[in-house]
């Protein structure tokens, strides 16, 4: 279990699930159970959220030191 899934809280929930889309499901991300998959498929979308956020600070190079001559002038090796 991960730090993220430790501080979360459970809630227990009825919904309705289409099963082919569910089996599908299961099968990309190697899950037995629904509440694993459910599980699994939400820290997915988190991760590739994440994965966005950071594309999106590297491409503006937001709060990087990557665009500052001085530092960059240091990180290269002879």
């Amino acid at each position: 279990m991960s730090s993220m899934e430790a501080r979360m809280s459970i809630r227990k929930t009825s919904v309705e699930i289409n099963d082919d889309l569910l089996r599908a499901v299961k099968r990309v991300l190697a899950t037995k159970t629904v509440k694993e998959t459910i599980e699994k498929a939400f820290l997915e979308i988190l991760r590739a959220q994440a994965r966005r956020e950071e594309v999106e600070a590297l491409s503006r190079m937001s709060g990087m030191d990557l665009a500052d001559p001085e530092i960059m002038a240091g990180a290269w090796r002879a």
